[in-house]
């Protein structure tokens, strides 16, 4: 542990599992203090098992504007500040398409995809607000490679996530230059992430591999690979001159090109 985030208090929405459990991890073990929203009560106590007291949590919908207040709420209560609020909640399409779409539920996968991946962010960035204006703090989203390249699921998620990915850059213009806001948009990564109820996805899981990905930069997609990227958007040293920025750990997916994978530079790997 280097402590980069001593002192530091971060409401964490969504991390029970997936990269919020693993930026939440790191977040720890960097020195901060966390309030965690979760939406399964199993989750919490796992991370209380691991973390102790170091980790306090509140079981609910982080669509809802009442359920970020409560973990508000017992941020300032138990540890007097918010430092950073970082949001990881989100829901994944699985890649349906607009052929692949029914009309009689497609209306209702789009109020559930953009309320889980947009309304949700902006109810916990309201929640928050005084207290990070207080504390001049951080906000940071969680994003998607399908935030700025299509063909990473379908029109509900490539949507939404654009939608996010907006929604970031406007908090970042009202609120400058007292509270950050930034993000992180990960390529493909093996999670718990879920897709929507509505079209009969809630206990389908991101598929078991990423290969046909095939970044110029091939990485092992796990959560893990994603958390340090998060400690330096929650580290104030970090990000003294940052606002509005989305960092893409996706392996290079904008440089891939048309002609070959590796540009002119293909014989110097095989």
């Amino acid at each position: 542990m280097t402590g980069i985030l001593d002192g530091q208090v971060i409401l964490v929405t969504g991390g029970g599992s997936g990269i919020g459990r693993a930026a939440l991890d790191a977040f720890v073990a960097e020195g901060a203090r966390i309030v965690v929203l979760e939406k399964f009560e199993d989750k919490i106590a796992a991370l209380k098992s691991v973390h102790g007291d170091k980790v306090i949590g509140v079981a609910g919908d982080a669509t809802t504007f009442d359920a970020n207040q409560k973990a508000v709420a017992l941020a300032i209560e138990t540890f007097g500040k918010i430092d950073t609020l970082a949001c990881f909640v989100g829901v994944w399409d699985m890649g349906a398409g607009l052929v692949d779409l029914d009309p009689a539920t497609m209306g209702a996968a789009f109020d559930e995809m953009f309320s889980i991946n947009v309304k949700a962010n902006l109810f916990s960035a309201k929640a928050a607000l005084q207290a990070l204006i207080a504390s001049k703090g951080r906000i940071i989203f969680t994003i998607s490679s399908s935030g700025y390249i299509v063909g990473g699921g379908g029109p509900l998620y490539t949507a939404s996530k654009f939608a996010a990915r907006g929604l970031l850059m406007e908090l970042a213009h009202e609120l400058a230059p007292v509270v950050r806001v930034n993000g992180v948009a990960p390529g493909g990564t093996i999670s718990d992430l879920r897709g929507p109820a509505a079209l009969g996805q809630a206990e389908t899981r991101t598929c078991a591999e990423m290969t046909f990905l095939n970044p110029p930069l091939p990485y092992n997609p796990i959560p893990d690979i994603h958390a340090p990227i998060y400690v330096a958007l929650a580290s104030p040293a970090f990000t003294v001159a940052m606002t509005g920025q989305v960092l893409r750990p996706d392996g290079g997916l904008d440089i891939r090109g048309i002609s070959r994978l590796n540009g002119n530079a293909e014989s110097m790997f095989w």
